[in-house]
């Protein structure tokens, strides 16, 4: 059975994980992941992965492509339903471009149907994110790292899917 993807994209502290949230509760038809819940799953178990994961959250960095895509593959084959909304993916150009290769290989039984980005100014992503206060990485520092790499690689992310 082909899994019909839909991914949720946006600056951190857009929304994502919320609004990707309330669209599976509200369409028992798709299952929700949050790719940055995914990886912090993993930190969480303390696991081999979740400790590589952890040193490039904590810095603010991206985690490593092939570790994205792997984990994504896994939970969008593993998805209870045969629509998934993933949100926070992808974050750069390389996980764009080889996710489209995977995409367009049916033997992985994956669909993209749709690409959604949310759009806030970042000074309204910036009081989102330093008024959470339950996250390790919600810090100034690490908030301006990730917008920064966001605002490098979103104008390619957007010409990419509009052509595609």
């Amino acid at each position: 059975m082909v899994k019909k993807l839909i991914l949720l994209i946006g600056a951190p502290g857009s929304g994502k994980t919320t609004d990707g949230s309330a669209i599976a509760q509200n369409h028992p038809e798709i299952t929700a992941y949050s790719m940055g819940e995914l990886l912090k799953e993993e930190i969480a178990k303390q696991t081999k992965l979740g400790k590589i994961n952890s040193d490039y959250i904590s810095k603010g960095e991206l985690v490593p492509t092939a570790i994205v895509l792997d984990m994504m593959i896994t939970v969008i084959k593993k998805a209870p339903t045969n629509i998934v909304l993933l949100d926070g993916f992808p974050r750069k150009e390389k996980q764009m471009k080889i996710f489209a290769d995977i995409v367009s290989d049916k033997r992985h039984g994956i669909e993209l149907n749709s690409v959604i980005e949310i759009r806030v100014c970042e000074n309204v992503a910036r009081k989102r994110v330093l008024g959470r206060s339950n996250r390790a990485d919600d810090r100034e520092d690490i908030f301006n790292r990730r917008m920064k790499i966001y605002q490098e690689t979103i104008t390619n992310i957007e010409k990419f899917y509009n052509q595609n």
